[in-house]
């Protein structure tokens, strides 16, 4: 539990700050969601960070041209 000081202040605990990279000048993001209060930190730079984020997926190209070279394999079949 942690208590809001007099000037409304609170302490993120050093595990939470570790944990999510939240330095001394950091900047946070305080919103509500769903009747809540939420601390996010922001990011220093969205393009570099979001970098590899939708990486480790079949390439959907790759996977259209296999299908499609298929397809032709079995229309020359059906053509012989």
């Amino acid at each position: 539990m942690i208590k809001v000081s007099q000037k409304g202040q609170i302490v993120i605990p050093s595990p939470l700050r570790k944990k999510y990279g939240i330095h001394p000048q950091s900047e946070v993001l305080i919103t509500e969601m769903n009747g809540k209060i939420v601390i996010l930190p922001t990011l220093k730079d969205p393009v570099k960070e979001a970098r590899g984020l939708l990486k480790g997926g079949r390439s959907l190209t790759k996977a259209l041209l296999e299908e499609r070279r298929k397809e032709r394999e079995r229309e020359e079949i059906r053509a012989r």
